[in-house]
């Protein structure tokens, strides 16, 4: 107790100081940081599983042009009768073509894909993955991931709050674990899980070790997460790339009103004429958006390209007017032409999920999100084993002196004659 004691005064206050919030805003957050930790890193390989078991999510590549949209919506409108399409998206060479249809349903969500061949147009599955009566196992999994299972109003501030929390600890982690001296038996210590220690001192390596070696990356995956908690966050993220400007808020080029009673002449549909422009000037990528339904008069026919098979950020975006088919540019409508703010907002996806480095990115996303879910486990069982009081088997003889082996040898006790009397 006094080793304790004399341990605990040689530090300054603003040490203690940072041991005390480590200490309980972890107790605070842990399940939080568990429950968002490791639903993150099952949902990183959520893609590549479901193309194992979903076979409907491919066809077999053939040398010929996909189809136009206006067929494939067609198609699925044949299956959602009185549905609205909210997207529309091709794969590559060997993946099915989508039409999703959203929907707000007495406040509740719903939302249905159908698939189809992009060659033919043919129909091969419709699934919905949210609405009632429904359950997919990845929709509960991001669901524990942004809301902990809350309605999303209430939910997502907590898993917030709760993150903002796991940056600090981060931070105090770093301090505590920082080596007191640079000799090699300390840094030792501090770099390396000794496997052969007792349970206490595996437990309190796997804490202090792989917290050190985890940091950076799990201090991307956090703050990448926060800039969909709290707009600032985002907002300070662009501020300081950019050197100073605001973040623009989600803006699209808008369709020339003057031109909304123009007759259409042509008898091919005009979602498929964007569609062929769009082709004229970008022949090959890896997938396609397409927002097929324009809800107001200035909606302008939106086709995205992902140019990186898997990802998202690296992307070209087309505008077109929805009467004139004019081609419109907009600012951070290609990747490659943005400034270092705007590619960090659209990389930021990609970076919380690791698909921007691609499989050695998610295998890495799954590995820091799995010691992240560990930290509060492990931190939580070194805080309780110093706080348990020490058996009475592990407490010294209150008197007696102790010989060479280690033995007890009680005094003698020597009777007075009064005694004996």
């Amino acid at each position: 107790m006094k080793n304790k004691q004399r341990k605990s005064s040689n530090k300054s206050a603003l040490r203690r100081f940072n041991d005390w919030i480590h200490l309980w805003l972890g107790l605070i957050s842990g399940i939080i940081v568990f429950i968002v930790s490791i639903t993150g890193c099952i949902y990183v390989f959520q893609q590549d599983i479901k193309d194992a078991v979903e076979p409907w999510r491919f066809v077999e590549a053939q040398n010929t042009a996909f189809v136009p949209p206006s067929q494939l919506l067609d198609t699925a409108q044949l299956h959602m009768p009185g549905a609205t399409a909210t997207g529309l998206t091709y794969s590559n060479a060997e993946g099915a073509a989508a039409v999703g249809f959203s929907s707000m349903i007495d406040g509740k969500r719903s939302f249905t894909a159908v698939f189809m061949n992009p060659y033919t147009g043919e129909f091969l599955y419709k699934q919905q993955t949210i609405g009632e009566g429904t359950f997919d196992f990845f929709r509960f999994i991001i669901d524990g991931h942004r809301a902990l299972w809350m309605p999303y109003e209430i939910g997502r501030p907590v898993v917030g709050v709760g993150t903002l929390i796991f940056v600090v600890l981060l931070i105090t982690g770093l301090v505590m674990w920082w080596p007191k001296n640079t000799r090699k038996s300390s840094l030792r210590k501090s770099f390396k899980i000794k496997w052969n220690g007792s349970f206490k001192r595996v437990n309190y390596d796997l804490h202090n070790v792989l917290g050190f070696y985890s940091l950076l990356l799990a201090l991307v995956l956090a703050i990448t997460g926060l800039v969909y908690s709290f707009e600032w966050v985002g907002d300070g993220i662009y501020y300081l790339a950019s050197g100073g400007e605001e973040r623009p808020g989600h803006s699209h080029p808008h369709s020339n009103l003057d031109n909304m009673n123009m007759a259409v002449s042509d008898s091919i549909p005009l979602i498929d004429q964007a569609w062929y422009k769009t082709l004229e000037v970008q022949p090959t990528a890896a997938g396609w958006y397409m927002s097929p339904t324009l809800a107001d008069d200035d909606d302008v026919y939106e086709v995205l390209a992902y140019l990186n098979d898997g990802s998202w950020y690296n992307q070209n975006v087309y505008y077109y007017d929805r009467y004139t088919l004019e081609p419109y540019r907009w600012p951070g409508d290609r990747f490659s032409e943005a400034g270092l703010a705007d590619k960090l907002m659209m990389l930021n996806y990609d970076m919380h999920i690791g698909v921007a480095l691609g499989l050695p990115g998610k295998i890495l996303a799954f590995f820091i999100s799995l010691i992240c879910a560990s930290l509060p486990i492990t931190g939580f069982l070194v805080w309780w084993n110093k706080k348990k009081k020490p058996k009475k088997s592990d407490k010294p003889a209150a008197s007696g002196n102790q010989n060479a082996k280690g033995k007890i040898s009680r005094p003698k006790v020597v009777k007075s004659n009064a005694a004996i009397a």
